[in-house]
């Protein structure tokens, strides 16, 4: 029984990951420096995020906490379209 539930875990944790994409650590324009990261596929929903309200990390254990308002995928969407930064011409 111990093999099984072991054997699923893996499982489990190689499914989870494989969906994952990693981020090499970079540097900021402003000097920080930015330390290489996993995070989910792109695509056109945010009720897939490792941060979105429920879903669970799995290389960290946490659980997302982020409601994700002003996206229209999100199930919490309050209408209120996403604020972009725009570049002014002269930057």
């Amino acid at each position: 029984m111990k093999r099984l539930l072991a054997a699923l875990l893996v499982v489990v944790c190689f499914v989870s990951l494989s969906f994952a994409k990693w981020v090499d650590g970079y540097t900021k324009k402003n000097g920080t420096y930015v330390s290489g990261y996993s995070r989910s596929e792109s695509n056109a929903t945010v009720q897939d995020n490792y941060s979105y309200k429920g879903n669970s990390n799995p290389s960290t254990g946490e659980t997302g906490t982020n409601y994700y308002k002003s996206s229209p995928s999100s199930a919490y969407y309050d209408g209120t379209p996403k604020q972009t930064k725009t570049k002014n011409w002269w930057e």
